[in-house]
């Protein structure tokens, strides 16, 4: 049959995270399907240089380095999430896990980087249609325009 992808081939798995509890979430749920599937795991965060807030323009400190606070964000993401679970196996040092930091909008990023895998994992926080609407939802905008399978991972908060 021609247009079916090889089912044997492990493929890719890519999950965005920004540290929050839904991707924190998004991330668990995702290397648990590259574990089942074989697939590769990819955990992607984006950044962009915050330089505007309702239309004024913001100074922020040069001295920051945004690419480097986000991988070390990441990578603590990933030593949090996947690190005590997967202690037979840590991903840290998995030829299996990829991680990757992108400059720019969250959106285009995962869309970009998602080209070619066999599935897209976002995190979402379950805020209501008019938050939603004010602010935008990646993980419905990457529904909308990612070339893969979404998965979303609702995040519930937990009762305290």
């Amino acid at each position: 049959m021609t247009g079916m992808t090889n089912r044997s081939a492990p493929g890719r798995v890519v999950v965005g995270v920004d540290g929050s509890a839904a991707s924190k979430e998004a991330l668990l749920w995702a290397a648990e399907e590259a574990e089942l599937t074989g697939a590769t795991l990819e955990v992607v965060m984006a950044w962009e240089m915050p330089f505007t807030s309702f239309g004024r323009v913001i100074q922020v400190p040069t001295n920051l380095d945004y690419a480097v606070e986000a991988e070390q964000r990441l990578q603590d993401t990933v030593h949090e999430v996947l690190g005590s679970k997967y202690d037979a196996e840590p991903w840290e040092r998995s030829p299996k896990l990829k991680t990757v930091v992108v400059e720019g909008r969250p959106v285009p990023a995962l869309v970009e980087v998602a080209k070619g895998a066999n599935l897209l994992v976002v995190g979402s926080s379950g805020h209501g249609a008019f938050v939603g609407m004010l602010l935008g939802s990646v993980s419905e905008h990457c529904i909308g325009h990612a070339s893969c399978p979404v998965v979303v991972v609702r995040h519930h908060e937990k009762a305290a």
